[in-house]
């Protein structure tokens, strides 16, 4: 045998061995017929937003949401443990279908890698999910900029709202990942080159377009939240927004093919709805409402994921998605892996694109233990909302029997079903023994509740994730953002949910402590307004919504083969 064959496949080189079918068959599977599609060759197509109306008078899914305990910088197979699981459920006769996130190139060319899944448990075909597919980002990203030239333009022509350039919060996007575009100053150059002011850029996926595009609910409800979106305030501090200048239109404009959800499938032939990305971090992040309005009648379960941890992407699936939606959770995965639960420990420190220490791969289920702190806190997260969880353990092949057992264990104490998955290796087979269990927990008896109600005070709504979902002592207050929070309250913004925006590298708002601390009280540094997206953000740290690329990029490996082919995509 060869080098070339004793090596494992790549992920692309999986999709590439993968027997897809066309694109029509899978929607058939769904109860859509031709006529909801748009085709973008045989394996994508857009589905148009009829589709919801053609699909009304089917059975409601089953809804289970997958989620984790608070990740290490590689990550902890999210994406593939959804994508195992909906190819889990065909193994046991039940019809899923997988809701996820679509990939953002910055990230992709960057360190993270591709947003597909991995293994045998992936979304196809490989290349068009994370490089572009049907152009969503760039939508998005022509969306965002438009209004941008349109703030500048005003001003430049003359400024008849008397808009305050300091006030100004609206950058500039982009899908890749620049470090030097973070800060910048627009309009050197002559007076023909616009007003100079400072500004910025944010990564594609943290823009409020892309918030908006993931909580819309109908084209037209898309083009009233376009409507909203505050740019900056005037002279007498009231609010501007994308309506005043006159922007909204053009952008839904740009937006309005954009908002149809993209269909594709699994390298088990399962559907997968792939529609939006906002941040994890800075938004509330998760895949397209619209998407899981189709994927609710599409069989018996619709499996979608939330960014994150439990603290973060599920407690805002919990109460910002599901407010909006009306869509009720049925169960929800919470997926672990051994080098997380030691990673919370506190011995070891994990950093992406270096070599796992050697320390963290010997076996030392005393560790896990310790750091089992975290997964009992994200399931009692999950918990406070009403749902059951379920423990996912995604298996990696340097762990321990021993260390598995450490992990049940916890789930025992706290009365949750825990199984181990391989389907990053054994594809749907892998998550057999998963999809029993989270059937199982979707027949149980659902008490779902919002965590705050809409009529809570905003402060009121902060403390509450605080001291509830992360475990701080309560909450404190920059004098700009209590002055910022009042505002809000009176300008009738108090009955949005509010989204806190802090490193996903811990509960705490301190990347450093790990486990579920205590004895902290939350910082929140400023608060701003997401008018059209639906919800106040305080930030807590210092959050960047540019990344930077790494000394050794993934971009470095990506390149075009003599065939024309793909090749270094991951």
């Amino acid at each position: 045998m060869s080098v070339a064959e004793a090596r494992p496949l790549t992920a692309l080189e999986i999709a590439r061995r993968a027997s897809l079918k066309p694109i029509s068959d899978i929607a058939g599977q769904i109860g859509l017929a031709a006529d909801h599609l748009e085709l973008y060759g045989q394996h994508v197509a857009k589905v148009k937003l009829d589709a919801m109306t053609a699909l009304a008078e089917r059975p409601t899914a089953r809804y289970v949401v997958v989620t984790a305990v608070t990740p290490t910088p590689l990550g902890e197979g999210k994406t593939t443990t959804t994508i195992g699981l909906a190819q889990g459920m065909a193994h046991i006769g039940k019809r899923a279908t997988a809701a996820i996130r679509q990939a953002s190139m910055g990230p992709t060319f960057g360190i993270k890698g591709g947003a597909a899944g991995g293994g045998y448990s992936q979304a196809a075909p490989f290349e068009a999910l994370n490089l572009h597919l049907t152009g969503d980002l760039h939508a998005v990203t022509a969306a965002h900029n438009t209004l941008s030239a349109m703030v500048d333009n005003h001003l430049y022509q003359g400024n008849t709202l008397d808009i305050d350039p300091h006030s100004i919060t609206w950058r500039r996007a982009l899908d890749v990942n620049d470090r030097a575009l973070r800060n910048i100053v627009a309009g050197l150059g002559t007076g023909e080159d616009g007003v100079p002011r400072q500004s910025g850029f944010d990564i594609t996926a943290a823009s409020e377009v892309m918030a908006v595009l993931a909580l819309s609910t109908s084209l037209q409800d898309m083009r009233q939240r376009l409507g909203r979106i505050v740019i900056g305030f005037t002279e007498d501090s009231l609010p501007v927004t994308a309506e005043h200048l006159r922007a909204a239109g053009a952008m839904a404009v740009i937006m309005r093919d954009a908002i149809k959800p993209n269909l594709l499938q699994t390298i088990e032939n399962t559907p997968v709805l792939v529609h939006a990305g906002p941040f994890g971090n800075i938004a509330h992040g998760n895949s397209s409402i619209i998407a899981d309005l189709i994927g609710i009648r599409s069989g018996d379960f619709l499996i979608t994921e939330a960014g994150f941890g439990a603290d973060m992407g599920a407690e805002r699936f919990f109460n910002i998605k599901c407010r909006v939606s009306g869509l009720v959770p049925d169960a929800a995965v919470i997926v672990t892996t051994v080098r997380a639960m030691k990673a919370h420990s506190g011995a070891h420190r994990i950093i992406a694109g270096k070599p796992l220490s050697p320390a963290l791969l010997e076996e030392n289920p005393a560790e896990v233990v310790t750091g089992g702190s975290n997964l009992r806190k994200q399931i009692e997260n999950v918990r406070l909302h009403g749902v059951t969880p379920v423990v996912a353990i995604n298996a990696f092949p340097e762990d321990f029997a021993s260390e598995y057992d450490a992990i049940h264990e916890i789930a025992r104490s706290m009365g949750v079903r825990c199984a181990v998955t391989t389907n990053f290796r054994d594809g749907g087979a892998g998550a057999v023994e998963l999809a029993e269990l989270v059937a199982a927990a979707a027949e149980e008896p659902n008490q779902f509740q919002f965590l705050y109600p809409d009529e809570a005070p905003l402060r009121g709504k902060i403390e509450t994730i605080a001291t509830r979902i992360y475990g701080a002592d309560g909450a404190d207050y920059s004098p700009s953002a209590g002055r910022r929070l009042e505002y809000l309250e009176a300008s009738g913004f108090g009955n949005l949910p509010v989204c806190i925006a802090k490193t996903h590298l811990s509960i705490s708002s301190d990347p450093a402590l790990k486990g579920a601390p205590t004895g902290w009280r939350l910082p929140v540094r400023e608060v701003r307004l997401s008018a059209g997206a639906g919800f106040v953000y305080a930030i807590c740290g210092d959050m960047r919504t540019m990344p930077g690329l790494s000394s050794h990029p993934a971009a470095e490996n990506i390149d075009i083969d003599h065939n024309g082919d793909v090749i270094g995509l991951s």
